[in-house]
């Protein structure tokens, strides 16, 4: 929520809508909207510009393999980079006068052999896209056990976990 000046009066005003992100997409929003979406094996990537209040949420999955749990084929890693690359533009079209977007992410971790390898490999990939492509990576926030909801308000650069 965020204050507002009514007059002599301060009061909140709540975002106008919830937009729900599926894994393996990306919504981008320039609203004042909360991007809301469930980790389970996956990783979230929160970009934004809290000068221009403009954002993005990217849901990736982290599959683990049975076969070879910690190896990426490069089809999935390429896969994820497009969609990581795409949300980036999709931001900067959407806010193109942003000078300082920042990101941070959000991570699920499987209780399973090598899941944490494989979280490993995408988040360090994601990391390095990031910081190549100019945008500021705070510190990631990794969990485990129950799957992790997530609710991202671009407009404010807030987030939060449950």
């Amino acid at each position: 929520m965020q204050w507002r000046r009514d007059g002599i009066q301060h009061r909140m005003t709540r975002p106008n809508r919830e937009i729900t992100v599926a894994p393996d997409r990306f919504e981008v929003t320039d609203e004042d909207a909360i991007l809301v979406t469930e980790l389970r094996s996956a990783i979230a990537v929160c970009v934004y510009d809290a000068v221009q209040e403009a954002g993005a949420l990217l849901h990736l999955r982290c599959i683990v393999r049975v076969s070879k749990p910690a190896d990426m084929t490069d089809t999935t890693l390429a896969t994820e980079l497009l969609l990581l690359d795409r949300c980036v533009e999709s931001m900067r079209e959407i806010a193109p006068a942003a000078r300082n977007l920042q990101a941070r992410i959000f991570a699920h971790v499987e209780d399973r052999p090598m899941a944490a390898e494989t979280c490993d490999v995408v988040l360090t990939l994601v990391k390095h896209f990031l910081l190549d492509s100019g945008v500021k990576v705070l510190p990631a926030d990794v969990g485990g056990g129950a799957a992790r909801e997530l609710r991202f308000r671009p407009s404010m650069g807030w987030a939060q976990t449950r």
